[in-house]
């Protein structure tokens, strides 16, 4: 069984690792069962942040402002990760976010991983619910502020200390770390000749745009063009 590894939770401005942003990690190293170090940092998306999202994680616009973007800290964060395997409550989606930002300034992020909502969906109840906080609940685990990325991360850790130890002697296999898919190819920084037509676009259709024009990518400026010219017409 994994008894080494980092439990991650980031929190994030929406769903979509493609045009969403990171707003919060925290991670938990454990070196063969034990805790041995923390590391916790909020994140400034060069985005506004959307009601919603404030209201799920009390992450207001104000608490990142001054912070580093994803690109100053990620050195660190993989520094803190080593080559252990991830572990998270659908670790799938923490990984794709950071593998998307590593793999867009330079890194190669290929990891191994533990998914604790996957060890719910077989040890619990059919009829219990397997989100982080019900699951902990279910096996007597308290929880710090949900929805806070070191919190959530703390938590998941327990839950799979917690299963492991209930059901990891009697079924060991899925508790060992198995490769993480996500494909992901670097994406190209948007032109200059893009970046003037959209904001021309934004002026002209007198638009706010929640994201800083410079920090997005090719594609992602072409979709916005895109959606701008549908929605509201070309510059006459």
């Amino acid at each position: 069984m994994t008894d080494s590894y980092i439990a991650i939770d980031l929190e994030t401005t929406g769903l979509n690792p493609k045009t969403e942003r990171i707003l919060e990690v925290g991670a938990v190293k454990v070196e063969h069962g034990v805790r041995v170090a923390e590391y916790s940092t909020f994140v400034n998306p060069r985005r506004s942040i959307a009601e919603r999202i404030t209201e799920l994680t009390g992450i207001t616009g104000d608490m990142v402002e001054n912070c580093p973007d994803i690109g100053e800290i990620l050195p660190e964060i993989l520094e803190f990760c080593g080559e252990l395997p991830l572990l998270g409550h659908n670790i799938l989606f923490d990984y794709s976010f950071l593998k998307r930002a590593a793999v867009n300034r330079g890194y190669r992020f290929e990891r191994q991983g533990i998914d604790t909502l996957m060890l719910c969906r077989k040890f619990m109840p059919e009829t219990e619910r397997k989100n982080l906080g019900a699951a902990c609940d279910f096996y007597g685990i308290e929880m710090g502020k949900v929805h806070r990325a070191l919190s959530d991360a703390l938590a998941a850790c327990s839950l799979y200390e917690k299963l492991k130890a209930l059901y990891g002697e009697k079924e060991p296999e899925p508790f060992q770390s198995h490769l993480l898919n996500y494909k992901v190819k670097r994406e190209q920084p948007g032109t200059k000749r893009q970046k003037e037509v959209l904001r021309d676009l934004l002026k002209y259709h007198k638009i706010t745009l929640s994201a800083q024009i410079d920090d997005l990518s090719r594609n992602e400026i072409s979709r916005i063009t895109d959606k701008i010219i549908s929605k509201y017409g070309r510059i006459l």
